[in-house]
């Protein structure tokens, strides 16, 4: 395990994943979450990250072994006393719509037999996040590796309000200045209208999907660039917007810039946590170059590969020089205006 520290630092969820593609490929109970499909963006990059997240008792210690023999640092790994239900299920329709919902009737269909590790699952319920109560899964500051002092950058894949509301500040308080963060669904809505302010102060980037600013303005607006100017105003240094098939779109807050990048046209196959890849790669190219332009095209050329195959390491066997062919054919589609 590394005994340097990282120099970046990638918050977010650890899960046991079970997937049905859209062609009726399945993938059992394998190691998924956010902060896994980020991470192996950020080595494609050639940048090690330390990972933050919580597991359970229940969370397979080999799984964790894994990651380390992949080069990850997981010192920020915790595993509670307790087991948490961590399973997730994705059943596609097709390469851009899924439900995770009854996966009895989704085995069934393809005539195989029904995975003992989905016994009892619940598809999750959607719900806002508690403004006032913290889960046994949302992170604390203690969950900070001291070892991880003096990383470079940071960034939290979407989480509930609470984990990305306080630990930011204890950030700062390390010393790590470039922290970058991605919206999480169950807050972005009018009822936190108050609370966003104070979330996105002193962020670097924002990233959020353009159907969550809409819920959270509601009514307050329709323009995506102005609701991005206002999220900038509170002290944010950039708003990234990944609009779906229209690509994504960057505001600058100081200079007020404007770059609109669309999506590589990618044979898209499984688009799970599919922003968290393009994170993992924008986050490494920053730490690289600090130029937030390059680090689109480098998140979005990662994310593309990314989407091609299924599960968080698909990219790994990633060929040299495919990154920078789709980074170049990007540098001709890219906008400033």
């Amino acid at each position: 395990m590394p005994q340097t520290h990282p120099s970046c630092i990638l918050f977010g969820r650890l899960n046991r994943d079970t997937i049905i593609t859209s062609d009726g490929k399945v993938r059992v109970d394998q190691p998924g979450g956010n902060v896994l499909y980020a991470a192996a963006a950020s080595r494609l990059w050639g940048v090690n990250p330390g990972l933050v997240a919580r597991a359970g008792s229940d969370y397979p210690g080999e799984w964790v072994q894994g990651l380390a023999e992949r080069g990850l640092d997981t010192r920020g790994i915790r595993i509670l006393n307790e087991p948490q239900d961590l399973r997730r299920f994705f059943a596609y329709k097709d390469v851009e719509h899924y439900t995770t919902e009854n996966p009895v009737k989704h085995f069934a269909r393809l005539g195989l037999a029904f995975p003992k590790s989905l016994l009892d699952y619940q598809a999750p319920k959607q719900k806002l996040d508690s403004k006032r109560e913290r889960s046994s899964l949302t992170l604390r500051r203690e969950d900070i590796p001291e070892e991880y002092r003096g990383a470079e950058a940071a960034h939290f894949c979407p989480m509930d309000f609470f984990s990305h509301a306080l630990l930011p500040a204890a950030l700062r308080e390390m010393g790590i200045r470039q922290i970058m963060l991605e919206a999480g669904n169950n807050y972005m809505h009018p009822q936190f209208w108050d609370e966003i302010p104070g979330l996105v102060n002193g962020l670097s980037v924002l990233i959020v999907r353009d159907e969550q600013l809409r819920a959270l303005f509601s009514e307050r607006g329709e323009d995506l660039w102005e609701m991005a100017a206002l999220l900038g105003s509170f002290n944010c240094g950039a708003v990234l917007i990944r609009t779906g098939a229209r690509g994504y779109w960057l505001y600058e807050t100081e200079s007020g810039g404007r770059t609109r990048l669309p999506r590589f046209p990618a044979r898209r196959y499984d688009i799970t946590d599919e922003g968290s890849s393009f994170c993992g790669g924008y986050l490494a190219a920053l730490v690289q170059s600090a130029n937030v332009q390059r680090a689109l095209l480098v998140g979005a050329a990662i994310s593309s590969l990314a989407v091609e195959g299924s599960g968080p390491f698909y990219v790994a066997d990633t060929l040299p020089g495919l990154v920078e062919a789709r980074i170049k054919s990007l540098e001709a589609a890219i906008q400033v205006l």
